[in-house]
């Protein structure tokens, strides 16, 4: 198979060009824009002593960035500040189970982000910042929490990488078994594969008077 795929968009950046299974590549926006929002879980990596460390964070889009946050003491968050940094998100879709071991796959979605990290150093931008991270986990949770006090906002720093330089990479559908293995007797096919999130716990110290919010309480069987 040819690696030039001139139908598809062209990679900003040669090192995001995808050239194993390249049909499974994309660069627009659009594709990146929608598995970063629908993931909750990245793993971002650095370089600590010329090696590679990756971390995994919660991170979240604002617009054309994606932002990471953590305490300012962290390894990750001083060696990210103003420094070149790799993060990635994948999505597990499903097991893909073929007629031989070679053709075992999985369907997922994935993104990989390649940038400088800045360091939000406005204070009113870090706390709009923060309260983006809060808003991704539960919509509508921020009015209902106490102030952030100084002291916390001290203690949390905000990095955040533009979006200009990412790719996605996803692959659906059935196993692409050799045709000679297709009369194999052997079940194949795809066993999905989702997170879901469950009945909500409520805390042993809560109130008995506290009521669960409609926010939390709506989660509950939601598909992330």
């Amino acid at each position: 198979m040819s690696d030039d795929h001139s139908d598809q968009p062209r990679p900003v950046h040669e090192d995001l060009r995808v050239r194993r299974a390249a049909d499974r590549a994309g660069y627009d926006r659009e594709a990146v824009d929608a598995i970063i929002d629908a993931a909750l879980i990245a793993h971002v990596g650095t370089v600590r002593d010329g090696r590679p460390v990756v971390i995994p964070m919660l991170c979240v889009r604002d617009g054309d960035w994606l932002l990471l946050h953590g305490s300012p003491s962290s390894g990750t968050m001083r060696r990210g500040g103003d420094a070149e940094v790799c993060v990635t998100m994948t999505l597990l879709d499903g097991l893909v189970l073929a007629r031989s071991a070679f053709h075992h796959s999985l369907n997922y979605r994935s993104v990989v982000v390649l940038g400088r990290a800045e360091l939000i150093r406005d204070e009113e931008e870090r706390i709009r910042a923060l309260d983006i991270f809060v808003e991704r986990l539960v919509p509508g949770r921020t009015d209902q929490l106490r102030p952030m006090t100084t002291s916390e906002l001290r203690q949390t720093a905000v990095l955040r990488v533009a979006l200009d330089t990412a790719s996605t990479k996803i692959r659906t559908g059935p196993p692409a078994d050799d045709a000679e293995d297709y009369d194999w007797p052997v079940w194949a096919g795809v066993v999905p594969a989702m997170t879901v999130f469950g009945e909500p716990q409520p805390d042993p110290r809560l109130s008995p008077d506290v009521e669960i919010a409609e926010e939390v309480a709506q989660l509950s069987g939601r598909k992330l």
